[in-house]
């Protein structure tokens, strides 16, 4: 069997979404969800979207506790196969909290997700303050002047954001927009 190309598996997410609603899913849209998670377990945005459609319905001869468990394991395969990215782990925490009553176990993971979640802010400012000072335009330095009062706040111990900060403030400077003894 062939792994179906990830074209395949956003057309029949479109095609399970169809099939159901989003705030109840139809027993047809849980089956081609459920379908998808076998030929493709790490499909992340497949396995918090069934996780999360589980939530909001009840499925006729489903135990409570037996549908926690499938919740519960979409959403830990969702955090490994993400790489424990911010939003799996922020619908973990939430789960945890509200469904297993496990206080310092959702805490933690909730610390998980803000972490990552600051680290992927922090390389994006960085990212754009140095995208804006590369294009040298007045309207371009400006933003990048503006985001970076923000990042610096945010991010007082960051390299990144002071290397793309100085960087953008001497482009700034260049071009008039910062006195010479700032840029």
């Amino acid at each position: 069997m062939t792994h179906p190309s990830l074209d395949e598996m956003i057309a029949r997410m479109r095609a399970a979404r169809e099939a159901g609603s989003a705030n109840e899913a139809s027993p047809e849209q849980l089956q081609r969800l459920r379908e998808l998670v076998r030929e493709c377990p790490a499909f992340t945005p497949n396995l918090l979207e069934l996780a999360r459609l589980l939530r909001l319905t009840d499925e006729p001869e489903v135990e409570m506790e037996q549908a926690l468990e499938e919740i519960q394991g979409l959403l830990e395969k969702a955090v490994q196969a993400s790489g424990r990215s911010a939003p799996a782990l922020l619908e973990l925490a939430h789960f945890i909290d509200v469904f297993r009553d496990s206080p310092k176990l959702a805490e933690a993971l909730f610390e998980e997700s803000v972490a990552s979640a600051l680290s992927a802010l922090e390389g994006s400012w960085a990212g754009l303050i140095d995208f804006w000072g590369m294009e040298r335009t007045k309207d371009s330095l400006e933003k990048a002047l503006k985001l970076s009062e923000l990042a610096e706040r945010v991010f007082p111990e960051s390299t990144s954001i002071f290397n793309a900060v100085q960087d953008a403030r001497e482009k700034a400077a260049q071009v008039g927009l910062l006195p010479r003894n700032e840029g």
